[in-house]
């Protein structure tokens, strides 16, 4: 049973580069699933239980791309969300990230969901 996730928190798209880089520093070693949503392919779970290692967003004119990386020491597993359009934090009653819900201009969903600590 999953508890309830508020999912609604905008991350401005100036603060892109410093959120995730904070997100990673605080976040690096704890398990993620991640998830994509997409009107054309479905619902698909991509990984499960696997180690953050960073996220890594390359703005426009640089790749315009978001990478999570999962690994201990290096990386074993890498999903590009490309053009990303809208990043979203999910908290937990105690006002703790337990998900981000990105957006690309595809319109496919990404749900990134952190295991408890």
């Amino acid at each position: 049973m999953v508890s309830k996730i508020d999912i609604s928190k905008t991350v401005p798209r100036d603060r892109w580069g410093e959120f995730f880089d904070q997100f990673s520093d605080g976040n690096r070693g704890r398990h993620i699933a991640i998830e994509t949503i997409s009107a054309e392919l479905g619902d698909e779970t991509l990984i499960q239980n696997a180690p953050l290692l960073a996220i890594v967003y390359d703005r426009p004119g640089k790749g315009n791309a978001l990478v999570i990386e999962v690994g201990k020491d290096e990386v074993t597993y890498a999903h590009t969300i490309d053009a990303p359009t809208e990043v979203l934090t999910g908290q937990n009653a105690v006002g703790q990230i337990v998900a981000l819900w990105i957006t690309d201009a595809a319109g496919t969903k990404t749900l990134i969901k952190l295991e408890a600590s």
